[in-house]
């Protein structure tokens, strides 16, 4: 899987989304609906941060590190 999210996209996801989400879940309570959705995008963000590949950007055509679109 080749990567397709700059370094900003990665950090951003990692250090500001995914404990916002977390933080935001807690508040709210773990064991309500919107805390284990809050987890689940939390996770989603850690992961795809850390490899460096969304597999939304790749159904999009989208790629955040500068280059440009690879073809169809």
């Amino acid at each position: 899987m080749s990567s397709n999210m700059s370094n900003l996209d990665r950090g951003v996801r990692a250090f500001a989304i995914a404990p916002l989400a977390i933080i935001v879940a807690f508040l709210i309570g773990i064991g309500s609906i919107a805390g284990i959705v809050l987890l689940a995008v939390a996770a989603v963000m850690l992961a795809t941060g850390a490899v460096g590949s969304c597999p939304l950007y790749r159904r999009l055509h989208i790629d955040t590190r500068g280059h440009s679109p690879q073809p169809h």
